[in-house]
C-alpha cells in the first residue's frame, strides 16, 4: 500500500510541474454545496502528470537516457510526453486507433513518438511492452505502480489544504490510479471524508471488482468517456479501492453528456467527459451530504468541434 509518507515526497517531487489547481465553488449553480478541482486547468491539460511527472523523476540517469513508453488512451500519453521532455527522456506513446485527435496531438506537442494500436487497453498494454523489450525503454504505466498512485495522491492532500471541512470526494475511475491516490491519501489524513468512485455504466470494471471481492475483466467497455474504459483495474489500484474506498457508483452517457454542457455554459469550466462523470453524480442526485462535495474535474481535453457535436447531439435527443 502506498503510505502518506509516499504521497508527501510525491508532492514536493512534482510542486515545481504540477499547477495548484482552484476549487471553484459553484454551490449557487448546482443548488447544493458543490465545488470543482479543476485539473483541467494542468499541464497537459488533466490531473495526470502528478502521476508520470512522479515516476519518470524516480527513474534512474540510465533509464531516462534510453527512454519511457506507456500505452493511453490519452491523457496518461501526454503526461508522460511531458514529464520526459522536462527530465530529457525519449518518450513512446501507444495510443488506441480512436484516440481524439486533440490528445494525440497534445502527445506529439510534448515531443513523444505516437504509436496506434487496437481499441482496448490490453492490445495498446501489449503492444507497449513489445516497444519496451525491443528498445530497452522504461514502462510508465497509466496507473497500476506505487509511485503513479503516489503522484496522483497528491491531489487528494491538495483538496484537503484547500477544503478542510470536505464532506464527500467524487473521483472520477478508469483504471483506478487516481482514485487509489486519492483515497490513500484522505483516508490516512483525514477518515471521516467519504471517497466516492464514478464509474460510467457502460465500463464499470472497478465497481464488478469490488462487488466480487476481486479483479474483473469486463468482455467490453462502452462509454462517450473514453479514459474511462480499461476492461479491468490494475491489481494495486483495486487493493487500494478496497481499503480506502467507500464506494463506487455509476453514471450514464446521457448525464455525462449533460454534465458536460452543464459545466461550459453554467459553471464557464471546459471538461473532457472523462473529467466531467463525477458532476453528472452531483448534479444527478446520487450524492447525499450535508457539508461541502468536491468533485474532481480531471480533464479538459475537448476540442470545440466535439462539444458542438456533444450539444447537438442533446438537443436533437430532447
Amino acid at each position: 500500500m502506498v503510505s502518506l509518507a509516499d504521497i508527501q515526497q510525491a508532492a514536493e517531487r512534482v510542486r515545481n510541474v504540477a499547477r495548484v489547481t482552484p476549487l471553484v465553488d459553484v454551490s449557487d449553480l448546482a443548488r447544493r454545496p458543490l465545488l470543482l478541482k479543476c485539473e483541467s486547468l494542468q499541464p497537459g491539460g488533466a490531473f495526470k502528470i502528478r502521476g508520470a511527472y512522479n515516476m519518470v523523476a524516480r527513474l534512474s540517469p540510465e533509464q531516462r537516457r534510453r527512454g519511457v513508453v506507456t500505452f493511453s488512451s490519452g491523457n496518461h500519453g501526454q503526461a508522460m510526453a511531458l514529464a520526459a521532455r522536462e527530465l530529457g527522456a525519449p518518450a513512446v506513446v501507444v495510443m488506441p486507433t480512436t484516440a481524439p485527435q486533440i490528445k494525440v496531438d497534445g502527445a506529439r506537442g510534448f515531443g513523444a513518438e505516437v504509436i496506434f494500436a487496437g481499441t482496448t487497453s490490453v492490445e495498446r498494454r501489449e503492444r507497449a511492452e513489445h516497444e519496451a523489450a525491443e528498445r530497452g525503454l522504461t514502462m510508465v504505466p497509466p496507473f497500476d505502480h506505487e509511485w503513479i498512485i503516489a503522484g496522483q495522491g497528491t491531489l487528494g492532500l491538495e483538496i484537503l489544504d484547500q477544503c478542510p471541512g470536505a464532506e464527500v470526494i467524487l473521483v472520477p475511475v478508469g483504471g483506478g490510479g487516481l482514485l487509489a491516490g486519492v483515497a490513500a491519501a484522505v483516508k490516512q489524513s483525514r477518515p471521516s471524508v467519504r471517497i466516492i468512485g464514478v464509474e460510467p455504466s457502460g465500463a464499470a470494471a472497478m465497481k464488478a471488482s469490488l462487488d466480487a471481492g476481486h479483479a474483473v475483466t469486463l468482455s467490453k467497455t462502452e462509454s462517450i468517456a473514453d479514459g474511462l474504459m480499461p476492461v479491468r483495474p490494475g491489481d494495486l489500484t483495486f487493493a487500494h479501492a478496497r481499503k480506502f474506498v467507500d464506494e463506487v457508483i455509476t453514471v450514464d452517457d446521457e448525464q455525462i453528456v449533460d454534465a458536460v454542457l452543464w459545466l461550459f455554459t453554467k459553471a464557464k469550466v471546459v471538461a473532457e467527459p472523462s473529467g466531467a462523470a463525477t458532476v453528472a453524480a452531483a448534479l444527478g442526485h446520487t450524492v447525499t451530504a450535508a457539508g461541502p462535495v468536491v468533485a474532481i474535474v480531471s480533464g479538459g481535453n475537448i476540442s470545440l468541434d466535439r462539444l458542438d457535436e456533444l450539444r447537438q447531439q442533446r438537443k436533437a435527443a430532447r
